[in-house]
């Protein structure tokens, strides 16, 4: 990332700056934990340089719950650098970033397994990237997904996530799916071989999706989510949607409440003392 930064075409330290946060927490709500440091092999002098160019992320990855997951912030910035347009060049790096973390790591922990890539219809050249959650262990993928439902992820995706989060069973009285325009492409790949993957059950119920798999994974893990959320910005592709509307404000309000008391118990269980604030990226200070 402090690499790449310096070869993308405008200030990208913000999402060096937010890396570095979710990192830190994960790695604090980690069992056994893992301090800045230990995360950087107490490399006194990158230590140094970061802390200097980047102080926040060292004072509030203790209280303040990142907005998304470390891979998300990684895939804005080869994003970046390659131009959103450039769908080849960006699975292309994103794999060889993946194979890279693979062969350096001794088990699957911050590296997604999937990229997804939608559009508004085929004629429209800008994509939309997502990759999956980036997590390992139970608890840290709950917190990272109730996160991005809250401070992350387009609303509509955030109320379908939030109709069965944290459960795998639809809420009776809140249902927040949707249909997304027949012409839209959404298509999900393997990182690490490019193999073109059919949407999960859980997608399917969310999105609308045609699927034949059975899979039900936890909702709000797949790579569609930020994909589908990233298309959803743009405003002619949010017009065309078919919400599910028989719901009120009051609602969606309880099912929100239901997600944010299961985000309170699960810090709570992993001994994170949240100060209910969620961390704001912020650019590098320059060099004096």
């Amino acid at each position: 990332m402090m690499e790449m930064t310096t070869r993308t075409p405008e200030d990208t330290s913000e999402l060096v700056d937010e890396i570095l946060h979710s990192i830190f927490f994960l790695g604090k709500i980690n069992r056994p934990a893992f301090s800045p440091r230990e995360l950087l092999d107490d490399d006194e002098d990158v230590l140094g340089d970061l802390m200097e160019a980047h102080p926040e992320p060292f004072k509030h990855y203790s209280s303040q719950l990142p907005r998304r997951s470390p891979i998300s912030c990684l895939l804005d910035m080869v994003v970046n650098l390659e131009g959103r347009e450039n769908e080849d060049a960006i699975r292309t790096s994103l794999r060889e970033i993946t194979l890279e973390l693979m062969a350096n790591a001794s088990k699957k922990v911050l590296f997604s397994s999937t990229l997804c890539v939608s559009h508004a219809n085929k004629n429209d050249s800008v994509r939309h990237y997502g990759v999956s959650m980036s997590t390992t262990g139970r608890p840290a993928g709950q917190i990272l997904i109730a996160a991005s439902c809250f401070h992350f992820w387009h609303k509509y995706v955030a109320n379908a996530v939030i109709s069965y989060c944290p459960n795998k069973m639809r809420k009776v009285y809140f249902n927040g799916t949707f249909q997304l325009p027949v012409d839209v492409r959404c298509e999900a790949f393997k990182l690490r071989t490019g193999t073109p993957m059919n949407p999960c059950k859980s997608c399917s119920n969310m999105f609308g999706l045609d699927t034949t798999d059975t899979q039900v994974w936890p909702y709000g893990n797949c790579a569609e989510v930020e994909s589908l959320s990233k298309l959803l910005g743009v405003e002619e592709v949010e017009r065309r949607v078919q919400n599910n509307e028989n719901w009120t404000e009051q609602d969606r309000q309880m099912a929100t409440d239901v997600v944010l008391n299961h985000l309170n118990t699960v810090l709570i269980e992993v001994g994170f003392a949240w100060d209910g604030r969620f961390y704001t990226a912020q650019r590098a200070i320059p060099e004096n």
